[in-house]
């Protein structure tokens, strides 16, 4: 017996899809799956396929796997789909500290990372104006 599929929706059409098929698939054998399921036309389909994608990427049922390769997460271990974000975030410390055009900070940001010297002449000025009423301090 043939489902109807035209009045769900394509990312629901490819968790029943993928549950059927039980196997690691590429997007295009989806999305031309989904797509006959439902009955697309070539223009509905080019149309749709970059809203499919997206919801398919935002949709907590599937995973990933690199090379455009497609599962339903429940049929993957953790270890296959985790994403160490201490990692990333190293990454982009290191870049971060890699930069050190000063012009790109501000002068509370090079003196908290200590990439200026703190007895620059730019200074002098603030140093002086602390000292600049003395005459109250004798009296």
């Amino acid at each position: 017996m043939a489902e109807n599929y035209r009045n769900e929706s394509m990312v629901d059409v490819a968790y029943s899809y993928l549950k059927e098929v039980n196997k690691i698939t590429k997007f295009a054998e989806l999305f031309n799956a989904v797509s006959e399921r439902i009955g697309l036309t070539e223009e509905q389909k080019e149309e749709l396929i970059s809203t499919f994608y997206t919801n398919l990427s935002l949709d907590g049922r599937f995973v990933t796997l690199g090379d455009n390769e497609w599962d339903l997460r429940i049929n993957q271990t953790y270890d296959k789909v985790h994403i160490d974000m201490n990692d990333v975030y190293s990454d982009i410390e290191e870049e971060t500290k890699a930069n050190t055009d000063l012009e790109e900070y501000d002068k509370e940001e090079i003196e908290a990372e200590g990439l200026k010297d703190d007895d620059s002449d730019e200074d002098d000025d603030d140093d002086r104006s602390n000292d600049y009423d003395s005459s109250s301090k004798l009296d």
